[in-house]
């Protein structure tokens, strides 16, 4: 195997962020002599998979040839036929991976196909995590049924998110911001409460620029649809907004909200409130691979105690607001015991010079009760 062309697929894979769901990001190059071929990179709305955009450019080269590729090639007939009888049809000779694929429709299926017609298959185990990571909202969607749910926020070195007083003024510089509309731009949904809605009249949109397969969904937790008419989340809904209240909201506010082309979705959760872990099964069955949590400190803790929080993106300013009125991350009552804290495993810390970072890490659903 040369690890350069598995660099080459990997980074072609990558191009497909933001394209490709409710697929996955793959990437695959065609080589030949020690020459590519071949190459090709997935898109939703492009609908032909990587390997035979790939296997179109390299036309009769592809005879003899390697492909080295992100994912297991498909072996069932979705939207397009499998690319495994592409592949073989072509000649290929050799196969080279670093990940099988978790649907269970392919799961393997693929790489026995392969090997039957006679095609060598080598599995790259040393670029697996890369290529976990790379389509790690697919994998856990694939294998969980439900979204890849991360909570991110905004706050202090020592914790907290907002001041008593006087909110104005941002935590974190222009700079992070960018980063995270990036983050914005990975996730297919994002979540707030109506209490950051009613302080901040926030959009929650992606402003990135970049093209997306699908827009991204905006959603509100309004038990009461106290969500305001003329607030920017209303007047901007383009059928992305979606406001989840409960049964004892008035159902005069539902129809003015539907009437102004907002989906409304009434799920009753535990204290009368809307149900979190109902809008993450609901969209699983929409196949969101993704949900982003931007919220409050009612709503932070809501989803990391419900165990609905699969990873967690804190960004931290350079800055100390102290007191104990200043709201902390996550509020409710929390764990009442050291022992029993919410453990984070796998952390990354991003950089963000001059004076910033953000933490990345993932709950520890066995550490945790």
């Amino acid at each position: 195997m040369n690890v350069a062309f598995m660099h080459v697929a990997l980074d072609l894979a990558r191009q497909g962020r933001g394209l490709t769901s409710p697929n996955p990001m793959v990437g695959a190059v065609l080589v030949r002599d020690e020459q590519v071929v071949g190459r090709g990179c997935h898109t939703y709305a492009g609908v032909q998979h990587a390997e035979i955009l790939a296997l179109a450019q390299a036309g009769e080269a592809a005879r003899g040839a390697t492909l080295y590729i992100n994912l297991e090639p498909c072996s069932h007939q979705g939207r397009t036929p499998p690319c495994v009888d592409a592949l073989i049809a072509a000649g290929v000779s050799r196969v080279v991976a670093p990940l099988q694929d978790p649907n269970p429709l392919v799961g393997g299926q693929g790489f026995r196909k392969l090997r039957e017609a006679g095609v060598a298959v080598e599995i790259a185990s040393e670029f697996t995590a890369e290529a976990e990571k790379i389509n790690e909202a697919f994998l856990h969607f694939m294998r969980t049924g439900r979204p890849l749910v991360t909570l991110k926020t905004a706050i202090t070195l020592d914790g907290k998110i907002s001041a008593p007083d006087d909110n104005r003024g941002w935590i974190t510089s222009e700079h992070a911001r960018e980063h995270v509309q990036q983050l914005r731009h990975d996730h297919d949904a994002i979540l707030t409460g109506i209490g950051t809605v009613l302080a901040d009249d926030c959009l929650l949109t992606d402003r990135t620029g970049l093209p997306r397969s699908r827009p991204l969904l905006r959603m509100v937790l309004d038990s009461q649809l106290r969500l305001p008419m003329d607030s920017k989340m209303v007047r901007s809904a383009a059928g992305d907004v979606v406001v989840v209240t409960t049964s004892a909201s008035s159902p005069e506010r539902r129809k003015m909200l539907e009437g102004r082309g907002i989906q409304v979705l009434v799920m009753d959760g535990p204290g009368g409130r809307a149900d979190l872990r109902g809008v993450i099964n609901w969209l699983g069955r929409q196949r969101y691979l993704s949900l982003i949590v931007e919220a409050g400190s009612k709503i932070n803790w809501t989803a990391l105690e419900s165990g609905s929080v699969d990873r967690i993106f804190f960004y931290y300013g350079p800055k100390i607001l102290g007191g104990l009125e200043a709201l902390p991350l996550a509020g409710g009552i929390g764990r009442r015991r050291r022992v029993d804290a919410i453990r984070i495993h796998a952390v990354t810390i991003h950089p963000i010079p001059p004076d910033e970072f953000a933490v990345e890490g993932y709950v520890d659903v066995h550490g945790n009760h």
